[in-house]
């Protein structure tokens, strides 16, 4: 059997600590994965992986197997890379990007990309909570943060500005918006992804941070974005996400001469000498493709 794709199999096996999740993340029957590890220790001539009925553990020769395939693997793609034709574009891309981010922007700009490079595809993993792109073997992910994370390397893409919105329901009814501590009088809508439902808002260099009530609480963006068409309360939320419902009277911005943090929106990448060109040109076409764009 192939003793790369076993390598692969045996790397993935040792961060599952399953036959089973391994099968199911690279798409083949758990006999095969046994096969290609059976093909790993009968080439290193020695058990690799302890199997127990819970789960499967590196042994002492294992662990001491595992870095020098990782390093293997990883000298073996770049020797493919180094050989693929300049003048084109090919391999498979694993994406992870956030849920709201995902629905509302990257379909259309990933197949602007497709249709550019036919040779590529590109899988999309999305979820709001932080990924180990490493461990889950993920080429690129897409982020909104204040500042990336440092274990990291990344490029701005683009410019996340935020906005509160409510429906025209929900203000006709509420008690009047003028000043930022005018907000804890009302309903709003809670993201769990923050520790603190306390909203940040500058105006003119002026900074107020305002503890809110919120009484519907969820850890998407889109969540909240409906709950916020649905009357529910005010919501904070990225201006990409609801610049639609705002032109169209949907939902109304609330207190537009204050502004939420702006955050800026980064292609990342694990930090390793070597980056698939595939990987580099579509970085590349996401910060052309999102240049100049406002959504507030």
């Amino acid at each position: 059997m192939d003793r790369l794709t076993a390598a692969k199999v045996f790397i993935d096996v040792a961060t599952t600590e399953s036959f089973t999740a391994t099968a199911d993340r690279l798409e083949m029957s758990r006999s095969m994965v046994t096969r290609y590890i059976a093909t790993m220790e009968a080439w290193m001539k020695t058990r690799l992986l302890q199997r127990t009925t819970r789960k499967v553990a590196l042994t002492t020769a294992g662990q001491l197997c595992l870095k020098e395939m990782k390093s293997w693997v990883e000298q073996a793609e770049q020797i493919a890379v180094t050989l693929q034709p300049t003048d084109s574009l090919s391999g498979h891309i694993r994406l992870t990007t956030s849920m709201s981010f995902g629905h509302a922007q990257m379909a259309e700009a990933l197949q602007a990309f497709l249709v550019k490079h036919p040779e590529v595809s590109v899988e999309v993993d999305v979820r709001d909570q932080t990924t180990d792109l490493i461990a889950e073997r993920f080429d690129l992910a897409i982020r909104i943060a204040m500042a990336p994370d440092p274990s990291l390397i990344g490029k701005p893409i683009a410019r996340c500005d935020s906005v509160l919105v409510a429906s025209p329901e929900y203000l006709a009814s509420a008690p009047g918006i003028t000043l930022p501590a005018d907000l804890s009088q009302q309903q709003c809508l809670g993201n769990r992804s923050f520790e603190q439902h306390v909203w940040h808002l500058t105006k003119e260099g002026m900074t107020e941070s305002v503890a809110v009530k919120c009484r519907f609480v969820s850890n998407e963006a889109t969540v909240l974005k409906s709950a916020a068409l649905a009357g529910a309360g005010i919501s904070l939320q990225p201006a990409y996400l609801v610049a639609d419902e705002i032109s169209d009277g949907r939902l109304k911005a609330v207190l537009t001469d204050w502004s939420p943090k702006s955050m800026s929106i980064y292609a990342l990448y694990p930090s390793r000498e070597y980056l698939l060109p595939s990987v580099r040109g579509l970085i590349d076409h996401l910060a052309q493709y999102f240049e100049g764009i406002n959504w507030s």
